[in-house]
This record gives structure tokens, sequence and C-alpha cells, in this order.
């Protein structure tokens, strides 16, 4: 007895790409546009400052940091005095719609308690 290979099945082979001819229409002057990936900005941030007046008490700025910008007493202190001696002070860096929200609190704590505390937002370059 002679032996045989075993026979592998037949696969067919795989059906050609179309190929679109300028005369039926669907080729020749084609444009293809390739997809780029797109590249997102990071948003646009902004810095909340306080500013000095001579009427706000100190211990009334140490506050409005620690309750509306989440800072312990000591780091507080020093953005409180660096407002006092520079005239302003950096107390956070958000989103524009975030900046605008904490000089809107900031703004209406001072007004409510009869304090012409100052604050604005910043864009950073």
């Amino acid at each position: 007895m002679a032996t045989q290979s075993p026979k592998t099945p037949k696969i067919p082979p795989a059906p050609a790409a179309p190929v679109f001819k300028p005369e039926d229409g669907r080729g020749g002057d084609a444009v293809v546009l390739e997809r780029r990936p797109q590249k997102t900005k990071p948003p646009q941030m902004y810095q909340v400052v306080l500013l000095n007046d001579d009427y706000t008490p100190m211990e009334f700025v140490v506050v409005v940091i620690q309750e509306f910008f989440n800072k312990d007493r000591d780091t507080a202190t020093q953005i409180m005095l660096k407002i006092h001696l520079d005239g302003k002070g950096v107390c956070g860096v958000f989103s524009k719609d975030v900046a605008a929200t904490k000089v809107d609190q900031v703004t209406e704590a001072a007004r409510k308690n009869g304090h012409p505390l100052q604050c604005v937002s910043e864009p950073i370059e």
C-alpha cells in the first residue's frame, strides 16, 4: 500500500477589490479624504487674584482663602501677606467657569460681611 498525503481542502481565493473605471462614473476624479487625528488644546486657565485694600481685615482675608480655595491656615496666611505687601496675590488657578464662580463667591461673601474686598480672574499666558 502506498502512503498518500492527506488532502487539504482548497480555499477559494479572496475576491479581488473592485476596480473603478473613469467611464463608469465612480472613479477617475474621485477625491479621497484622509482621516487625521484631531489634536485638542487644553482649556485656557485663569488665576483668581485677591486685591489689597485698606479696609478689609487680614483675618477675614485668611478665612476667605481657607473657605473658598481650600488652603490650610499657614498657606492662607502666606497668601494674605503677599496680598498685603504686593497689592495682590494669586489664590488658585482654574478653568474659566470655575474661576468666575470663585470670584462671585468671594465678592458675595465680602459684601455680606461689609468689606470692600476685590477679587478678579486673569487669563494665564
